[in-house]
């Protein structure tokens, strides 16, 4: 499509939602819709990187990372345009995004055959009906409830992310409810066609049951995910649970401890796959530039389900921030995975070493996006 015709349709667009009410219009079949135009609200955002290596692997990547995934190389992770509008009671939220992350997010429906959706990475209708009690129900593809690290980078204290996101669901397509039962008690249920994938891979459903405890300065999240997530079959289920414990000291520093425990039965016999983690954070903020996030993880992938390594994992990540204006701001970062066995690549001899170091610096710019 030319420019001038996606003009010209943006335009007639633009004028079909900035008529006046006074304009005579024929009869419709259809109720009049709740949205209007100014009440879509479009934010964006740009999230760069260099990556250095001192290995030097000749894959160029680096292993148990995700999104900063390409060694020794400068990288567009993602650019992102979202477009909102909060429910009222109908809403919906689309999410376009293209980039490396993209790949990553959208692994699973790729290998199954599905990649019609890698650049949505969010797209779902909500329902808040006026008299719910503020209940609101979302169907869709979303971001999944679990995890201490959301998707974005702008909304993590580190630009790189923990091996419990990496190796933990990144979104779900189904339904899913959030239901406060009091100022303090959130809880919601999700049915879902499964982990990281839009086509279901079998004739199950994974339901979700997620419950938020906000007292004071502190915030605990419990997320349990269960159903069949192996390909062509309802038998061997996984479960999963997600435990995130939140603690904001002041204005200036906060702290997160987050345990993920999980496990796949085997589908033709008794048994199952077994994986835990744990990660912690904090985030200090120094001034109103400059701000310091460490954080240490511990990940024990016991029968070599999650990594394809019988292995234990330490990971130790050093963040720098420093905010350049409102709409810009980077992060320099030092990461350093061990392994209790010879998993990492060095040069061109793969499963050859202990130990995994980078070097990272992040520029991200921000259009209509709170932080």
């Amino acid at each position: 499509m030319s420019h001038t015709r996606i003009l010209l349709c943006f335009g007639l667009v633009s004028a079909m939602f900035a008529q006046d009410s006074s304009t005579v219009a024929p009869p419709s079949l259809f109720p009049q819709s709740p949205l209007s135009f100014k009440s879509i609200r479009f934010s964006g955002l740009i999230d760069t990187y260099a990556d250095y290596n001192p290995d030097h692997p000749a894959s160029g990547f680096n292993a148990l990372r995700n999104f900063d995934v390409r060694s020794n190389s400068f990288q567009l992770n993602m650019a992102r345009i979202m477009i909102e509008s909060d429910p009222a009671p109908v809403g919906f939220k689309l999410d376009l995004g293209f980039g490396r992350a993209m790949d990553y997010l959208n692994f699973q429906d790729k290998a199954n055959g599905f990649n019609a959706m890698r650049d949505i990475p969010q797209a779902y209708v909500s329902f808040k009906p006026k008299n719910g009690k503020g209940l609101q129900l979302d169907f869709g593809k979303f971001y999944t409830s679990a995890g201490a690290e959301p998707t974005e980078t702008h909304l993590n204290w580190n630009y790189t992310r923990s091996l419990l996101f990496t190796n933990g669901p990144y979104y779900h397509f189904g339904l899913r409810s959030a239901m406060p039962l009091n100022k303090y008690l959130t809880v919601g249920f999700q049915l879902v066609n499964g982990w990281n994938n839009v086509r279901d891979n079998n004739g199950g459903k994974t339901m979700g049951f997620t419950t938020a405890l906000t007292v004071g300065k502190m915030t605990l999240t419990e997320n349990y995910y269960t159903g069949p997530e192996q390909n062509n079959t309802n038998k061997g289920w996984r479960n999963f649970s997600d435990t995130v414990l939140l603690y904001t000291f002041n204005t200036k520093s906060s702290a997160y401890l987050n345990f993920d425990y999980g496990t796949q039965r085997f589908a033709a016999s008794r048994g199952s796959n077994d994986w835990l983690g744990f990660a912690a954070a904090y985030r200090y903020q120094i001034s109103k530039k400059f701000a310091f996030s460490p954080r240490v993880e511990y990940y024990y992938d016991k029968d070599g389900f999650i990594t394809g390594t019988a292995q234990k994992i330490k990971a130790v990540t050093l963040t720098g921030e420093y905010k350049l204006s409102d709409l810009f701001f980077s992060r320099l970062e030092y990461c350093s995975d061990f392994s209790n066995q010879p998993f990492f690549e060095r040069g061109a001899l793969p499963n050859s070493y202990t130990r995994q170091p980078s070097f990272l610096i992040g520029l991200v710019a921000l259009l209509g996006v709170k932080r």
